[in-house]
């Protein structure tokens, strides 16, 4: 004599819960990693362009120690802004 067990609908239950929980994790894990994408990116074009207005205004001043000093800046600035945002990317890949 064989015995069947009867599906227990409160163990199903728990386990289609726990799947959608799962999967919806997933979900909120992709729009994540997709949101700090679009914000990294954006933050580092703001900055270069930031740092690339400021070269150019020093530039303008004609005066070569605050034109040079300016360019240094600027790429100083460039060179953090890119080992942050990169640093941020490999952390939440």
């Amino acid at each position: 004599m064989t015995t069947q067990t009867k599906p227990d609908p409160i163990t199903d239950s728990v386990q289609e819960a726990a799947a959608r929980v799962s999967e919806f994790g997933e979900q909120a894990r992709a729009a994540t990693k997709k949101a700090t994408e679009a914000y990294l990116s954006s933050y580092e074009s703001s900055v270069v362009k930031l740092a690339d207005a400021y070269e150019q205004a020093t530039g303008a001043t004609k005066v070569d120690w605050v034109a040079s000093i300016g360019s240094q800046q600027a790429d100083a600035t460039r060179q953090i802004v890119r080992a942050y945002t990169s640093t941020v990317r490999e952390l939440v890949s």
